[in-house]
Parts: C-alpha cells; structure tokens; sequence
C-alpha cells in the first residue's frame, strides 16, 4: 500500500513539473525597424550584378538586431526570369541585453525569379536556396564554433495597382515562408514566416521604394520559444544598365 501510495505521489509530481516546464510555447512579442538599398546593375543584355546593404533595429532605430550585406551574378534569359548567386555576410547583434559580441554570418546562396503579370497585377515568385554558417556566441564569447544549415525560402509578392495615374502608389502584398535543414536542427525545420503589405512608390524609371508593415514570425531552435517581429520596413530598389538597352529587371532581393 505504502508503495503505491509513493508511486501515485511520484506521478502527481511527474505530472506537475512537466505541466510548470518551459517546454509550452512562449512567443515573444517585439517592434523593429528595417530599412534597406537592393540595387540590380546589367552590364549586357543577359548578365547582370546585383548588391544590398539592409539595417535592422530593435524598437524605432534604437538597438541594432543586424548588419547584412550580399552581393551576386545574374543570368536573365529572357524579361521573366532570373537566375542569381552569390555571398552573403550578416553581423548578428546579441539578444541578451548584457552582451556585446557579434555573431558572423556567411552564406552562399542561389535562387530563381519569376515575373509574370495577371491584369493589371505584377507577379513576383522567388525560390533561394542558402547555405548558412553561423557562428556559435557562448557567456558573449565568441567560440570558433559555427552552425551550419541549409534553407529554402520561397516568395510571392504582388504589386496591385489602385489609382488610375501611375505616379500614384501601388498595394503591395507579400509572404514569403522558410524551411531549414541541418544536424543541430531538430525541433523547427519551419523557420520563419514573412508577411508584408505596404506601398510601392515609383520615382523615376530607375528607383523605387516600398513602405509599410512586416510581421516576422520565427520558430527558435528549442522548438517552443517563438518571435512576433511587428516591422515597420522601408526598402529602396535601384536598377541601372551600363551600356545596354534596359528594360523592367525586377530581382526583389528585399530581405536578409
């Protein structure tokens, strides 16, 4: 008797651990800021370069989440699609408020556009494939140890006209989904989702800017712990041809 006695005890605290434990979902709820330059240069009729610079804050440009830059080559075959690779590094700020070191990013990455127009609506479809190494930060010291991964984003975004004059702004309406693989991913091979609606703004022929809101919602390596990134973003778009008769290239980097 005494020793079922101690086993029903056992498991009434069994019972009562697990249901305190921290392994329930936990989202975190944060504001950011993003700003952004993506730039498409074509220096023939089939080949271009394209370079980014993004900046990403914590709260209204008060703490830095992230430096990135990338670079690559494209091949256009024709006005509707793009084939781009290149290099990308990102400098990840802490997320403990106490530290200060850094974490490096490099990656390689290829990916395929699709442009295609329904009406009066432009379609963009994106897949990017990326190789990630992520440096390991331990107590804010850097460990000489990296992360590797492997991840496959892919992106729809519409641009939807709604005034008459075109000088006007567009609606913009964008999602974009992230799926990584690797050894140390074991709880969250969904990665993150990226959720945009704002206005694109036409400059002149050349520059372009969208505006408006992003909700990022990522899933942490632990598989229970969740980020809602509530972002205002702001992203330039500047497109040259050296040389060559340009016409409409629309590589929408648009993201780190």
């Amino acid at each position: 008797m005494k020793r079922d006695l101690y086993s029903l005890l056992f498991l009434v605290l069994s019972y009562t651990v697990l249901a305190q434990s921290p392994l329930e979902k936990e989202v975190n709820q944060k504001m950011q800021t993003w700003i952004s330059l993506n730039t498409v240069t074509k220096f023939s009729e089939h080949w271009g370069f394209i370079a980014d610079a993004h900046v990403r804050w914590d709260g209204f440009v008060e703490d830095n989440n992230f430096y990135f830059l990338r670079s690559g080559f494209s091949y256009l075959p024709n006005k509707t699609i793009s084939l781009t690779a290149g290099y990308a590094h990102m400098w990840l700020a802490p997320s403990n408020p106490d530290w200060s070191t850094y974490s490096d990013e490099n990656r390689i990455y290829e990916q395929v556009n699709l442009n295609t127009v329904v009406g009066k609506v432009s379609i963009l479809q994106r897949i990017r494939n990326e190789q990630r190494w992520q440096e390991k930060i331990v107590n804010d010291q850097e460990t000489n140890e990296v992360r590797f991964t492997n991840r496959v984003r892919y992106l729809v975004s519409l641009n939807i006209p709604v005034f008459k004059k075109k000088s006007l702004p567009m609606l913009v309406v964008s999602d974009e989904i992230m799926v990584h693989f690797g050894k140390e991913v074991v709880f969250n091979t969904f990665d993150q989702n990226r959720f945009f609606i704002g206005i694109k703004q036409v400059i002149d022929p050349k520059l372009s800017f969208d505006f408006g809101y992003m909700n990022v919602y990522q899933q942490k390596y632990s598989g229970y712990q969740y980020d809602m990134n509530h972002t205002l973003r702001l992203f330039f778009y500047l497109n040259n041809s050296i040389n060559v008769n340009r016409h409409s290239v629309s590589h929408h980097s648009g993201d780190e």
